[in-house]
C-alpha cells in the first residue's frame, strides 16, 4: 500500500477531505502538523511547518524509518518543505525556490515581470504605480491585509492599518479594472491542465477584497477562457513551477481597448483554499483531493472531465468583529432548491474578525444546479435565509 505524508497546518480544516480521498484510493495517509498528536499515533506526527529545513529533516527521518511514497502540502505553510523533500527523495516536485517565490508577492511579481506576463504594475511604494493602488502584505494570503487606496490619505491609512498586524515587506500594486476569475489547474512535467475556471460574480473593487461567491463553469466566452488558460500557463512557467496543483487569480477586463485585458493577480503552488474544493468533482465522482493524491503517486489521471451540472460555493462573510453567538434557519437554507451543503468553520462562541485583519470566513455554503446562473441564485437565496448573530 502506498504511503503519503500530508502536511496540514493546525488551523486548516481540509484534512478530513484528504483522509476520505486516501481511503477511496486505498492509500495510507500520515498527517503532519504543527501540533503534536495528543497520544502517540502512527498516522499523525509533529512537523514544524514554519521551518522548512526542520520539517524536511523530520520527513527524512520518517522516510528512513517507515518509507513514504509522496509528500503533499495542503496549504502555503508546507509547500516549500514538500518541494525540498521531493527534490531529495525523487518525488514529483517543484523547485524549492520557485515554490518560495509564490509565497512572496514581490518575488512572484518580479518573476512574472521578467517573462513579461501581464500583471498590475507594482513597487514598494505608491510612487511606482500611482492611484488608485492596492496595498498588500508581501507574505500573507486569502486577501488578508489587502486594501485599496484612492488618495494619499487613504494610502497612509492603509499602510498604518496593515502595520497593526504585519511587520514584513509591503507591496503596492496598480488597481486594475475588471471582473475576476479563479483558475484551478494541475501541472505534470510542465504541462498545465485547467481543471476549472470559477467566475466571481460579486465585484471586487475594494476598499477590502472579501471574496464571496465562486461559480463554475465560467460564463465567459470560450475564447476568453482559452486566453485565461494560456496566461496562467505562461505565469507558471515564469515562476518555474512544473508539478502539482496550481491556484491562480486573473483579472479580466472585457472593456479594455488596448488589447491587454488579462492581468495575473496571483499564482499559488497549491489547491484552492478553505472548503471550496468540495465544489469540484471529476469523472465518476473523483474529488480534487483524489486528483492531487493521484498526481503525487504518479497514478492514472485520464478522463478528468468536469460534470455537466454547474456548482458553486459562497464563503460566508463576517459582518463585524465580535463573537459568533448563533446561526438561525440553517434548515431553511438547506431546503432551498440547489443548495446542497452548509458548513460553519467557526464554532458558536468563537471570536470572529472581518477583513482586512481577519484570516478566515464564517463557513461555506454549497450549491449545484443545471446552470451557473441557477447556482448563483441558490447561493444568494441560501445566504439570505440564514440569520447569523455576531455580538
Amino acid at each position: 500500500m502506498a504511503r503519503v505524508l500530508l502536511l496540514v497546518p493546525t488551523a486548516s480544516y481540509r484534512a478530513p477531505d484528504f483522509v476520505r480521498a486516501a481511503k477511496a484510493l486505498r492509500v495510507e495517509l500520515i498527517v503532519g502538523s504543527e501540533e503534536p498528536p495528543p497520544i502517540p499515533n502512527e498516522h499523525a506526527i509533529h512537523v514544524p511547518l514554519a521551518d522548512a529545513a526542520a520539517t524536511a529533516k523530520v520527513i527524512d527521518e520518517l522516510d528512513r524509518a517507515r518509507g513514504i511514497d509522496a509528500v503533499v502540502a495542503v496549504d502555503d505553510q508546507g509547500i516549500v518543505a514538500a518541494a525540498v523533500v521531493g527534490e531529495r527523495l525523487g518525488f514529483p516536485h517543484n523547485a524549492p525556490d520557485a515554490v518560495a517565490a509564490t509565497r512572496d508577492k514581490l518575488a512572484l511579481r518580479s518573476r512574472l515581470a521578467a517573462s513579461e506576463v501581464p500583471q498590475p504594475a507594482f513597487g514598494t511604494t505608491v510612487d511606482a504605480v500611482g492611484y488608485p493602488c492596492v496595498v498588500k502584505p508581501a507574505g500573507l494570503a486569502a486577501s488578508r491585509g489587502v486594501i485599496r487606496a484612492n488618495t494619499p490619505a487613504e494610502y497612509h491609512d492603509a499602510v498604518a492599518r496593515i502595520r497593526g498586524f504585519w511587520d514584513g515587506e509591503l507591496i503596492v500594486e496598480q488597481y486594475v479594472d475588471g471582473s475576476e476569475v479563479a483558475v484551478e489547474a494541475l501541472l505534470r512535467d510542465g504541462k498545465l491542465t485547467v481543471l476549472a475556471i470559477f467566475d466571481k460574480p460579486d465585484a471586487l473593487v475594494g476598499p477590502y477584497f472579501e471574496e464571496t461567491i465562486y461559480v463554475t463553469p465560467s460564463r465567459l466566452a470560450h475564447a476568453t477562457q482559452d486566453a485565461i488558460a494560456h496566461v496562467v500557463a505562461r505565469a507558471a512557467r515564469a515562476v518555474g513551477l512544473t508539478e502539482g496543483p496550481i491556484h491562480a487569480e486573473v483579472r479580466v477586463d472585457l472593456d479594455a481597448t488596448d488589447g491587454n485585458e488579462l492581468h495575473v493577480i496571483e499564482v499559488a503552488a497549491r489547491t484552492i483554499g478553505g472548503l471550496c474544493a468540495r465544489t469540484l468533482q471529476f469523472g465518476a465522482g473523483i474529488s480534487l483531493e483524489e486528483v492531487v493524491l493521484r498526481h503525487a503517486l504518479a497514478m492514472d489521471l485520464d478522463n478528468l472531465h468536469a460534470p455537466r451540472t454547474a456548482s458553486g460555493v459562497m464563503m460566508l462573510p463576517i459582518p463585524r468583529a465580535g463573537t459568533l453567538t448563533a446561526v438561525h434557519h440553517r434548515d431553511r437554507a438547506l431546503a432551498l432548491p440547489g443548495v446542497v451543503g452548509l458548513e460553519f468553520t467557526i464554532p458558536i462562541g468563537g471570536s470572529v474578525t472581518p477583513l482586512p485583519e481577519g484570516d478566515r470566513y464564517l463557513g461555506f455554503l454549497f450549491a449545484r444546479a443545471e446552470t451557473p446562473a441557477a447556482v448563483e441564485a441558490a447561493l444568494r437565496a441560501g445566504a439570505a435565509a440564514l440569520d447569523i448573530v455576531v455580538a
